[in-house]
């Protein structure tokens, strides 16, 4: 199903030393549910054997019944949420992956994307690797599995030093738990603490839901060993520059969530506060696209003076649905999400602030739905850059064809989706709001490479299959 949005890759939970760990994973896992709606599974740990519960769906769907978190016996668990940027959407993809091995099980949740995971998975399967599924975290099984060091974190870090890309990774073998983020810390990963028990989480909002107290972040090119005895932090990786996501502040991270210290919804506001002094409007109302917009729009309009009005009001119950529209009606499938309220915005002048642009098919149904809603003029401002180039280190990002900034002007998008006018914040802009000066093109602050095309970690399979594409079109 093609999607208007671009969707982070997965959310990650571990508990080490509660009673009910399972039952805390799999409510820290409803938490993060915005990182991941495929799937979502859990891994426990008595002291002597491991159980698995994994299904297709979301957390509620999953974990619905008193019996089947009741099996998932000991006070160790993790768990997984799921949307898919390698791999289908199939059972034996569901995370967290489980093996057996020499020294014993090992179960591994991975959030992130690894640009060598396929160059490496071939590797491997000629030296007689068998795969069982198309995750590119099952790299990282087979390279502790096939590794002589006589540890298993040995192992583990002889792995991930031969992979490229993002990755925050619980893992949990011979009793004990293990978080990573790589070195450039391109996804969050956050330790907490529960009445003695320790959690990692994605995100802070995890740890609210369970009452835990946030302890600090796992910093990029961190290893974390949780043991009985408490927490060691070890720095097994080469330094390199911090490569974080600057997107999670922008659409990705929960707004309620804390990352480095800077609330995600006051930096949505801060952004929307500088999108205002970039690209003001003269309009009656401020009117956000829900719920990503809301913030951006709440500092647009603060900064503006404006009245922020919601003249799109959102269907919090559409869930899923059997309904397949024909062709005829597909059209009005927005409306069952969205609907513009016209007793807010008939006979005004709005601008609509959204947090992306990506197809622009949905951006143009919403404009379409505000002019019929009566709004005599729709403008509309973009609390990101637009977006140009595929994401390769964790985020679900249509082919670079479908983007539609990629090959059209500003005007060009604007014409497209219908507006009066439209403007994204500029990426200098984006910094700023972020507390920085500018963007340091020598060296930026952020991973920001869908804006600007500039990768921090080389991409070698994407390199491997243009360059194979290349020598196949030669050969035809």
């Amino acid at each position: 199903m093609q999607t208007d949005k671009m969707h982070e890759e997965c959310g990650v939970f571990g508990v080490f030393g509660h009673e009910d760990a399972s039952t805390l994973t799999a409510l820290g896992l409803h938490a993060l549910q915005h990182r991941g709606q495929e799937s979502s599974g859990i891994v426990s740990y008595d002291g002597q054997k491991f159980f698995v519960h994994r299904g297709l769906g979301l957390v509620d769907d999953i974990f619905n019944d008193t019996a089947i978190i009741s099996k998932l016996q000991g006070p160790y668990a993790i768990g997984h949420n799921r949307y898919a940027t390698t791999g289908e959407t199939l059972l034996r993809n569901v995370q967290p992956l489980y093996a057996e091995l020499s020294f014993g099980g090992f179960t591994v949740a991975h959030n992130g994307n690894l640009t060598n995971a396929m160059t490496i998975r071939d590797e491997l399967i000629h030296r007689g690797a068998i795969f069982q599924c198309t995750s590119d975290t099952e790299v990282i099984i087979h390279l502790v599995a096939l590794s002589k060091k006589p540890t298993v974190l040995e192992r583990l870090v002889e792995s991930l030093q031969s992979l490229k890309g993002a990755y925050s990774l619980i893992c949990f073998a011979e009793g004990r738990m293990i978080g990573v983020r790589d070195p450039n810390g391109f996804r969050p990963l956050v330790l907490g603490r529960l009445n003695g028990a320790h959690i990692l989480a994605s995100e802070t909002c995890a740890l609210d839901i369970i009452g835990a107290e946030f302890v600090r972040n796992i910093e990029p090119g961190e290893m974390v060993v949780i043991t009985p005895e408490g927490v060691q932090s070890h720095r097994p990786f080469a330094r390199a520059a911090s490569k974080f996501c600057i997107f999670e502040y922008i659409y990705f991270a929960r707004p309620d969530s804390v990352i480095d210290n800077k609330s995600v919804y006051e930096m949505r506001k801060k952004i929307g506060q500088v999108l205002a002094q970039e690209a003001p409007c003269d309009v009656d109302l401020v009117v956000p696209v829900p719920d990503s917009g809301v913030p951006a729009a709440l500092g647009y309009a603060q900064e503006t003076g404006i009245p922020f009005e919601l003249g799109i009001i959102r269907n919090h119950y559409v869930g899923r649905t059997f309904i397949e529209p024909t062709q005829k009606i597909r059209h009005l499938g927005v409306k069952r999400k969205h609907n513009g309220n016209r007793g807010a915005i008939e006979g005004k002048r709005i601008v609509l602030v959204d947090d992306s642009i990506v197809r622009g098919t949905t951006s143009k149904k919403i404009v379409e739905m505000m002019r019929q809603a009566g709004a005599r003029e729709v403008h509309m401002r973009i609390s990101s850059p637009p977006i140009t180039h595929g994401c390769f280190y964790g985020i679900d990002t249509p082919s670079r064809k479908d983007l539609l900034a990629s090959s059209h002007s500003i005007q060009d998008i604007a014409d497209f989706i219908a507006v009066d006018s439209l403007a994204f914040i500029s990426t200098d802009g984006l910094y700023r709001a972020m507390g920085e000066a500018a963007r340091n093109t020598a060296q930026p602050q952020y991973c920001d490479a869908c804006f600007t095309g500039d990768y921090p970690v080389e991409l070698t399979d994407c390199l491997k299959a243009q360059q194979e594409q290349i020598t196949l079109d030669k050969a035809c």
